[in-house]
């Protein structure tokens, strides 16, 4: 398998070089001011992810007074830590507002990092357009607005007669029986009515057979 060239970015090894600068710079001056141990190394951490949250604020929202307001703090944070380890204090008598100051960054980063995680941007206004509603216009021809109807497919009849054909011949001759009893009985042809309650089938079925028992 053939390998991969690696390509060495000066731009990011750059960039990897001063964070890291800056990093033992700002463990240094908070160790300096009383943080020892972990915490110490807690604060450049602190410092620089604060930044970070800032700087995507001001790529991503509308919304850049909160994102420039941190990214400053953070800045001015990391910036005076490279300073004062420069040799302008003594990091064996760190004056007392120092001290104030170190001890006092965690409340502040926190306080930002929430504000901008969970800070939403103003919401761009939507103009308040009124709604204007256009009726249709009157015919030319008749003066009469034409009125929107849905195309509905027509409904089949309820009296509509089934083919003769269709009526099976064993209903037909149960049929026959039924009216010759009736004949019998009154003396008089029975009619659709009594043929369809007597059989028990719906009425269009019903003169169907009528017309064949004719």
């Amino acid at each position: 398998m053939r390998a991969l060239p690696v390509r060495v970015d000066a731009v990011l090894v750059q960039a990897l070089i001063a964070a890291a600068l800056s990093f033992a710079h700002l463990h240094d001056l908070a160790s300096a001011a009383g943080q020892d141990g972990w915490k110490a190394w807690a604060y450049p951490v602190s410092v620089d992810l604060l930044m970070v949250a800032a700087w995507r604020r001001l790529r991503s929202s509308e919304a850049k007074a909160a994102g420039w307001c941190w990214f400053l703090v953070a800045l001015t944070a990391s910036l005076g830590a490279n300073v004062a380890t420069a040799g302008l204090l003594d990091l064996d008598d760190v004056p007392a507002w120092l001290r104030i100051l170190v001890a006092g960054w965690p409340a502040v980063a926190f306080l930002g990092g929430t504000l901008l995680a969970h800070g939403s941007p103003n919401p761009a206004r939507v103009p308040d357009t009124p709604l204007t509603v256009t009726a249709p216009e009157p015919n030319a021809e008749e003066g009469e607005t034409p009125a929107v109807a849905a195309e509905l497919p027509a409904a089949e009849p309820e009296s509509a007669l089934p083919s003769p054909s269709m009526v099976p011949p064993a209903l037909v001759a149960l049929a026959r029986k039924v009216a010759d009893e009736h004949r019998a009985r009154t003396g008089t042809p029975i009619d659709t009515s009594t043929l369809r309650a007597r059989l028990g089938v719906p009425m269009p079925l019903a003169e169907a057979i009528a017309t064949q028992l004719t």
